[in-house]
């Protein structure tokens, strides 16, 4: 009898954020639900997200994720009109909520959200406490995976 795959940790991602870890030192991670509509639980399904230029706003002791793009699909909004870039609520712990209240005060500290993915039958949304990086920070890291990749060759070509 042939064994089942297990998947993988987070579950299926839906959407990924590559934009903000080039732009920012990650310095803390955080997984929040979201609140969503049915037409964007569906939209999701389809895996029909964009969250590249999405940042994670608090207010009033609340976070609301803005900026997401989810599309509408045709089928599945006929009685109402979707807004694809609404406001929604980001669920977290109360502590995890003073946190991110606390450390984005301080200068240079934001909250953007990293990756939408499925956890069993949730859509979670995992957002972090950045830090804006420096010109010659992104450089450093372009040449260093550079290198990696360098080194990967090499050690290719050796074994051969």
């Amino acid at each position: 009898m042939a064994q089942k795959k297990k998947p993988a940790k987070g579950g299926s991602t839906i959407a990924l954020n590559k934009k903000a870890r080039h732009e920012f030192h990650i310095e803390q991670k955080f997984e929040a639900g979201l609140q969503l509509h049915g037409w964007e639980v569906k939209a999701l399904r389809a895996g029909k997200a964009q969250i590249t230029d999405a940042y994670v706003l608090l207010k009033d002791e609340e976070a609301f994720l803005l900026g997401a793009h989810i599309p509408p699909l045709p089928t599945a909004s006929t009685h109402i009109n979707p807004d694809p870039t609404r406001t929604r609520k980001l669920l977290l712990h109360r502590r995890e909520l003073a946190t991110l209240l606390g450390k984005t005060q301080q200068t240079g500290h934001t909250c953007v959200p990293l990756a939408l993915y499925w956890k069993k039958n949730l859509i979670k949304c995992e957002i972090a406490l950045v830090k804006g990086k420096k010109q010659y920070d992104k450089r450093h890291d372009e040449k260093e995976r550079d290198w990696n990749r360098q080194k990967q060759r090499i050690l290719r070509e050796t074994l051969r």
